[in-house]
């Protein structure tokens, strides 16, 4: 009961101070110093019933508008600063004297404090005054500045620049003002002029504010041109265009891909899932075996990102199972076989397939055949690869292996030695030796030809080292990976 009480008294004298200010012209400057203060207040009650008095009903009335403003902007800039100005103290004691003579301090007064502001510690006022503001002292000396933003955009812009200056603990109260605020104003002109030019040092509060405008909506055309605006001629951070991936075309998207690719793995994660998200605002830019395709396009030395990422990157994908599916691999992979060159990481991503989706050995096998007729051991890297993916899906690849031809099939028993017996035990089949090369049989050592000893030289195959680390890196499968597959 006390409480409604004090809730009342709290509205009949901000009230009764709206009142002076309209109908007593003489004394409007005292009771609106009375208003102002009171939209600072420690008690939190009080200063939110005085910000709505202030902004609805004060704000409006012209001749005490820049007041008003003026006010809000020097709360805002004492806390920028970490201190009050002198003026402002000044103010303070000034308005608490008023108080006491026009005995409007009687609402100001006997208001449980918040809980937030009954935890606190008190402190000196020395230490105020060589301290930056705490958090709840921010929310205070900014919330009316906020209110006023609703009402006159263009205020919000001082915000952005002073936000560079900013203690941390101000940072975070202005961080926690700006969603709702942001959603106030929605599509504001002024909003999308900071968005295209932003203040230098404001870029952290900046990318909040792109991402409340595109949560769970569809943004306007404006905003989606004023990020471009801002990417194409300020800030060239592909960060920036993340929460407007979804909404951006697949010819705008690929030539970026590599610079997403290029973040820190879990902000490339957070690109990729945006950049694939399907929902009712929009269609994604590029389906996921497309997104296998670009990762695998990526070029490290042209495009400047180094191979550990696109790796890293590649690998992510194989996280990601209800997204990319055994289904969307197979895709991929069907297509970036036929791609001249090959890419890179083929095999590697091959061999990853394999591992974690073992139903696609027979795909697989079709991969590893059109590799054969591609004559894969051209290529040093991925001839190690190919030659590890046949090591780890015997007995399915032997039929594979058969189809190399005799200097190659040497080259391929040579560096696993391993696959020999079992090779040559599948190869001495009756219906199956019979179509096979001669010079494959004496390779095997089915048959001894003296005929034909220069046929099975291995200096017919370009020399691979297979204990090049960057031969061995392209195509490492730690048993790791293999285990989480």
């Amino acid at each position: 009961m006390e409480d409604i009480q004090s809730g009342d008294r709290v509205t009949q004298g901000l009230s009764a101070v709206w009142n002076l200010i309209l109908l007593r012209p003489p004394i409007r400057d005292v009771c609106l110093n009375i208003a102002l203060q009171s939209a600072v207040h420690q008690n939190d009650e009080v200063r939110m019933k005085a910000i709505r008095l202030v902004a609805n009903k004060l704000y409006p009335i012209q001749c005490i508008a820049q007041k008003i403003e003026d006010f809000a902007s020097q709360k805002l800039l004492s806390v920028v600063d970490g201190f009050p100005t002198l003026e402002g103290l000044e103010t303070e004691v000034s308005a608490t004297s008023l108080q006491k003579d026009t005995d409007v301090e009687t609402f100001s007064t006997g208001v449980q404090k918040s809980e937030n502001e009954g935890s606190k510690e008190p402190t000196s006022d020395k230490d105020q005054g060589t301290s930056s503001s705490s958090f709840a002292e921010a929310q205070k000396c900014t919330s009316l500045f906020f209110a006023l933003c609703t009402k006159k955009h263009s205020l919000l812009r001082q915000v952005f620049e002073f936000y560079q200056k900013m203690p941390t603990n101000v940072k975070q109260a202005v961080h926690r003002h700006m969603p709702i605020l942001v959603r106030t104003i929605g599509n504001s002109p002024e909003l999308f002029g900071i968005i295209s030019d932003p203040p230098t040092g404001s870029e952290s509060l900046l990318m909040q504010v792109l991402h409340t405008l595109t949560d769970r909506t569809n943004p306007s055309s404006e905003l989606i041109l004023s990020v471009k605006k801002l990417y194409n001629s300020k800030l060239k951070d592909v960060e920036f265009l993340i929460p407007i991936l979804p909404f951006l075309s697949k010819d705008e998207v690929l030539p970026i891909f590599p610079q997403l690719v290029n973040l820190p793995l879990d902000k490339f994660q957070a690109a990729l899932g945006r950049l694939l998200l399907v929902s009712s605002y929009s269609s994604s830019a590029l389906t996921p075996a497309e997104a296998l395709i670009a990762i695998h396009g990526i070029d490290s030395e042209k495009d400047g990102v180094p191979l550990k990422k696109v790796m890293d990157a590649c690998s992510s994908c194989f996280e990601q199972r209800e997204v990319f599916t055994q289904q969307v691999f197979a895709k991929a992979l069907n297509q970036l076989v036929e791609q001249i060159p090959l890419p890179l990481l083929f095999m590697r991503t091959v061999i990853q397939a394999i591992g974690a989706f073992p139903t696609l050995v027979d795909f697989v096998m079709e991969i590893l055949s059109r590799l054969v007729s591609k004559q894969i051991w051209k290529y040093p890297k991925l001839w190690v690869g190919f030659l590890k993916c046949a090591l780890q899906t015997k007995p399915q690849s032997f039929n594979v292996l058969l189809q190399l031809p005799a200097a190659q099939l040497e080259n391929a028993l040579h560096k696993n030695p391993s696959l020999k017996p079992a090779l040559v035990e599948h190869a001495d089949q009756p219906n199956l030796r019979s179509s096979l090369p001669r010079s494959t049989l004496v390779v095997l050592g089915l048959v001894t030809d003296s005929q034909i000893p220069s046929q099975v030289q291995t200096t017919q195959t370009p020399p691979v080292d297979t204990t090049n680390p960057a031969a061995e890196g392209v195509v490492e499968m730690t048993q790791e990976s293999s285990a989480t597959s």
